[in-house]
């Protein structure tokens, strides 16, 4: 389940009366700080809005979503705006036992941020079932295939499973490759 609240669509009342009793049937919940928040009412121990973008902020969050919900996986992507087209982008992932923080990506120039998120969410599922049981290659599969996303035009990840294993394995020269 990818959170993702829009508040153009529903009030944050209206998504938690929704939303709640649904998560009992969701194995991975996805969302950000604001989403657990709007859709779940869970708020973690950070100030994103202040800028503070420490990983272990969200821990407890997860631990207490997990613990009222019964998820397998919670995750959350975390983003630092330093302008519209410059951000900071990593991942967290969290499997009752460990928690795992991805490596982060300074994206700069954004070309557009439309379907970031969902190639997240793909990139996610891709990964989990690439890797199964191993949390931290699935989550750096997404992180890199959001990334990535960043950089293309248009709401569709158009990069091939290869370009995203490269970047996630550390190849982030930007030289064409042929």
């Amino acid at each position: 389940m990818d959170l993702n609240f829009r508040k153009k669509l529903w009030t944050s009342e209206k998504a938690i009366s929704i939303m709640r009793p649904l998560m009992k049937y969701v194995d991975v919940c996805i969302g950000n700080e604001e989403d657990a928040e709007l859709c779940l009412g869970f708020k973690p121990d950070a100030d994103v809005e202040g800028g503070e973008t420490n990983a272990e902020g969200y821990k407890g969050i997860f631990e207490q979503m997990m613990k009222e919900f019964g998820f397998k996986y919670v995750v959350s992507t975390l983003r630092e705006s330093y302008s519209a087209t410059f951000n900071g982008w990593k991942a967290m992932i969290y499997n009752g036992k460990e928690f795992y923080q991805s490596k982060r990506y300074e994206i700069n120039p954004i070309i557009d941020r439309v379907g970031g998120g969902d190639s997240f969410s793909g990139g996610l599922i891709h990964g989990m079932l690439k890797y199964p049981g191993d949390q931290a290659s699935a989550l750096e599969f997404a992180v890199a295939a959001s990334a990535l996303k960043h950089t293309i035009n248009g709401d569709y990840n158009l990069v091939s499973e290869d370009e995203v294993l490269s970047l996630a394995g550390g190849n982030a020269n930007g030289r064409v490759q042929r």
